[in-house]
């Protein structure tokens, strides 16, 4: 009988641990989006984002059926939550096109931080970031997050080595390639050392589509930028290594849904 019900009790647990990391559901990553920004959003509709600026409420899906590039381009915000990013230290080759966090609402975004770089620069402060001064932006908890990450980071000395000098925060400009705004643009992100960074581009992967992934960062910087909210660009098919964005809603999403590199 004991052995009976040591079997049940380990199905038991097997069962719930496979419904806990289930994918949420849209309802509650959009729940979810709206706790990670609550300055922002003061409604998920039916339908519709109703933000805290007064302006017309931003649709949630906008209804067409769009390819991976067409997301990129063009991504609402049902797009911009639709691929799990997986947390932890590990770093494996990503699957074709699993780009979880390029995918982004732009109109979302600049409700978020500003439609312009004048906007942005409004709410720009300083951070020091190992003896630089980095601008970014006050909005949403991200200049508190990087300034978080830049203390926890100075207790391992032996890492300053790849995350100075950093490659730059804010910069009002479009994604290398692309018509598509950086979240360099609202200040919501910062690049490392370029010095140990690998970047698709650079790879050649743009060419021909089989240049192999690369990352040189140690993971334990990832995993104290995710642990304040930022996702790494290493976590991309298009991967670029020294980048990281604040997206606390992934990091959130991701948490709810147990997902995890290591598996």
């Amino acid at each position: 009988m004991s052995a009976y019900l040591g079997a049940a009790a380990l199905l038991l647990s097997a069962c719930i641990s496979r419904a806990l990391a289930a994918d949420p559901t849209l309802s509650e990553k959009l729940a979810l989006l709206a706790k990670a920004y609550p300055e922002a959003i003061a409604e998920v509709g039916k339908d519709t984002l109703i933000l805290r600026d007064g302006g017309a409420a931003l649709p949630i899906d906008d209804g067409r059926q769009k390819s991976h590039v067409e997301k990129l381009e063009a991504g609402d915000i049902e797009d911009s939550l639709s691929q799990i990013y997986p947390l932890g230290l590990c770093a494996k080759p990503p699957a074709v096109d699993f780009d979880p966090g390029r995918i982004r609402s732009e109109a979302f975004m600049k409700r978020l931080y500003g439609d312009s770089a004048a906007h942005v620069r409004r709410d720009l402060v300083t951070v020091d970031w190992f003896g630089e001064r980095l601008r970014v932006t006050s909005r949403h908890g991200v200049a508190k997050a990087l300034q978080a990450v830049e203390t926890e980071l100075a207790s391992h000395p032996k890492l300053k080595r790849y995350l100075v000098p950093s490659a730059g925060t804010f910069n009002w400009r479009n994604i290398a390639g692309a018509r598509t705004l950086s979240m360099h643009s609202f200040g919501a992100a910062i690049d490392l050392n370029t010095g140990v960074a690998d970047y698709w581009r650079w790879a050649g992967r743009g060419k021909s589509g089989t240049a192999p992934y690369r990352n040189r960062y140690p993971l334990e910087i990832v995993e104290i930028f995710e642990k304040h909210g930022f996702i790494w660009g290493g976590r991309w098919y298009h991967f670029d290594t020294m980048h990281f964005e604040y997206r606390p809603e992934l990091i959130a999403i991701a948490r709810q849904a147990g997902s995890s590199a290591c598996r």
